[in-house]
């Protein structure tokens, strides 16, 4: 009983696939119906394949809850890999995302958002309507407040706290109106169900506020959620819904995968930021500050074991250290997450487990709860070996991540 778990072993622990065209909202799903027929669907929406376009969740998350069935066609990003010929044959410029409605292709997320809301009603408010014009331009005020602190680099402390006072005024005043708010969200829509759920007017928000809450908080020590309860409750309200959660990333996916998309990310070290990005890099997770909600760890470790089983091979193949080591390794690191119990290699494959941790890309890979058990037992198995050889994430672009290798799971 002290040996560590074969691979048919861990056949035990299995749990069932869920429904991923008609179940609930997965980052692997290319065809969602909502009861429809497949001859229903009218909508293919191109996005990229990492799921890490803030623009491309946009539109995700609207066709979700508004529940338009749509067929999903996934394109690599240009920071990760090549971008595939017949989808540039297609929209040229190979800009995401893009949607195309009965052979007509549509680019521009706010233009892709008022096409739809033409064909099939809004969620909420119309985009385009006079009482969101100032919405969105808060919104655009917060992101640029944003990238200017996050991404340009301060040569002096008072440039840098001019920055962080521009950010800090324009998300309090986004604070302020969700106070105002009695549902909690800035744009409330009614589901069929009759439940109250976000419209249009926090969906254009939530992509890059989720960004921001994990990019802050690593680089900066900032954390929106324990500065601004409005904010939080927003985010929790948000957090509610399987809808948005089947999109959600997390702090250690946004931390490393925002340089190569936004130009650079700066820290600024103080204590909060070191303890914090510590935390995040470690795989340990930051809690109720990356999903406040409560959950069965049990259930969300039987899923990323099932996601790595299915991937196995190609993530042996994939990592390029200590191959000979990483499969005995890997199944240690598993061991511990299912059953809790530590089973020590008699060699550790260090490297290769920290490889692989840096790698897990949420929700691509797996829900955010199973990536954090997952990484905490990577950890916990890495912790035990001498040898701490750090595996440098790049920055400048993500080739690290290319899909060839998964390009048909």
């Amino acid at each position: 009983m002290n040996e560590i778990l074969k691979w048919q072993d861990f056949s035990n622990f299995e749990i069932e696939d869920l429904d991923r065209v008609n179940g609930i909202n997965n980052s692997y799903s290319n065809l969602r119906l909502f009861g429809y027929s497949e001859n229903d669907i009218i909508v293919t929406l191109y996005r990229d394949r990492h799921s890490w376009c803030p623009y491309c969740q946009k539109i995700w998350l609207w066709l979700e809850f508004k529940r338009i069935p749509y067929r999903v066609k996934k394109i690599n990003m240009f920071c990760y890999g090549q971008k595939e010929s017949w989808f540039l044959d297609k929209v040229s410029s190979g800009i995401l995302p893009a949607i195309e409605f009965k052979g007509k292709v549509i680019t521009e997320s706010d233009n892709i958002i008022a096409f739809l809301e033409n064909e099939f009603g809004a969620l909420g408010s119309f985009i385009t309507s006079g009482n969101l014009r100032e919405t969105r331009l808060l919104e655009r005020v917060i992101f640029r407040s944003w990238c200017n602190w996050l991404c340009r680099e301060s040569f002096s402390l008072i440039d840098n706290s001019f920055r962080k006072k521009r950010f800090k005024d324009s998300i309090s005043k986004f604070d302020e109106t969700l106070r105002r708010s009695k549902s909690g969200f800035v744009d409330p829509s009614v589901s069929n169900s009759g439940e109250i759920e976000p419209g249009i007017g926090d969906i254009i928000f939530i992509p890059y506020m989720e960004r921001m809450n994990a990019s802050l908080t690593y680089y900066k020590g900032f954390n929106l959620r324990s500065n601004y309860r409005y904010v939080d409750n927003w985010l929790t309200l948000f957090e509610g819904t399987s809808i948005y959660r089947g999109t959600q990333g997390d702090f250690h996916t946004h931390s490393h995968d925002l340089p190569p998309q936004m130009g650079g990310c700066y820290k600024e070290s103080n204590e909060e930021q070191i303890a914090f990005s510590k935390l995040i890099d470690t795989g340990e997770g930051l809690g109720n500050f990356e999903l406040n909600k409560n959950y069965d760890s049990k259930y969300y470790a039987k899923i990323a074991l099932k996601r790595v089983i299915k991937h196995k091979e190609n993530l042996i193949k994939a990592n390029p250290y200590d191959k000979e080591l990483f499969d005995e390794s890997l199944r240690s690191a598993l061991t511990h997450m299912i059953t809790g119990e530590v089973r020590v290699p008699e060699t550790i494959g260090s490297k290769s487990l920290r490889y692989l941790k840096n790698r897990i890309s949420v929700p691509r890979d797996m829900p955010l709860i199973s990536a954090r058990l997952f990484r905490q037992s990577l950890n916990k198995i890495d912790s035990l070996c001498k040898n701490k050889e750090e595996d440098r994430l790049p920055i400048n672009n993500r080739y690290d991540q290319d899909p060839e290798k998964f390009i048909l799971n």
